[in-house]
């Protein structure tokens, strides 16, 4: 049971990122038309930082699990 529970988390976790990716694109599609609304950019910076957290806590727990 714990084991389907961290793959349905995985799995959602996955589909969050797909669905922050093409976000990301399209305000970044949009920027390049126009200048973006406050929300759209603090939206385009919060993802831009919500990326690079979750790629440097993932190194650092591979790191860890390694050494």
């Amino acid at each position: 049971m714990v084991r389907l529970l961290e793959n349905l988390h995985q799995f959602s976790l996955i589909m969050l990122f797909v669905c922050l990716f093409f976000l990301y694109r399209y305000l970044k599609k949009l920027k390049r038309e126009r200048t973006l609304t406050s929300f759209e950019y603090s939206m385009f910076l919060i993802i831009k930082v919500a990326y690079l957290i979750c790629a440097g806590s993932y190194v650092l727990l591979f790191l860890d699990r390694h050494y």
